[in-house]
């Protein structure tokens, strides 16, 4: 994908690989410890090291934005790990804890969820925001 931010944006380049959105804007912003994106169906675009969400998951996650009352029973799970949801804000993110200081943000685009963890003391608004953020710029990108 092209970048389409201006030159003084965190996501203004030339050209780059859904790798480095991953890599170079979440992981490395520090607020996400583990991220993926992936497409509607599942299909993983690019995932840190390590972050395992399969197919299935990815794919499960998708559909949770059009009904999420199987989370409430399921929970989020991602990496083949379960989280226990808490809520799908209005701005269409999906929100889950596991234990006292580690969770799961999921954001929809327009053809892919970003999947952000955080772990080890980040805080959960600062892993929201950093993985909203991206979902924003991959929709103004018509991702």
């Amino acid at each position: 994908p092209f970048g389409q931010g201006s030159p003084s944006s965190p996501y203004h380049t030339v050209k780059m690989s859904w790798q480095a959105y991953v890599d170079d804007h979440l992981v490395a912003s520090g607020n996400v410890t583990k991220a993926a994106i992936h497409g509607h169906a599942g299909g993983v675009w690019a995932t840190s090291a390590g972050f395992n969400v399969t197919q299935a998951e990815a794919a499960a996650l998708a559909n949770s934005f059009l009904n999420p009352d199987a989370l409430y029973a399921g929970g989020i799970r991602a990496g083949g790990v379960k989280y226990m949801f808490v809520r799908l804000d209005p701005d269409g993110t999906l929100i889950g804890r596991k234990g006292g200081d580690s969770g799961i943000i999921v954001s929809k685009t327009n053809q892919a969820i970003v999947i952000g963890v955080y772990e080890g003391g980040i805080q959960p608004g600062s892993c929201n925001t950093t993985v909203s953020k991206m979902a924003d710029h991959l929709k103004a990108s018509n991702y």
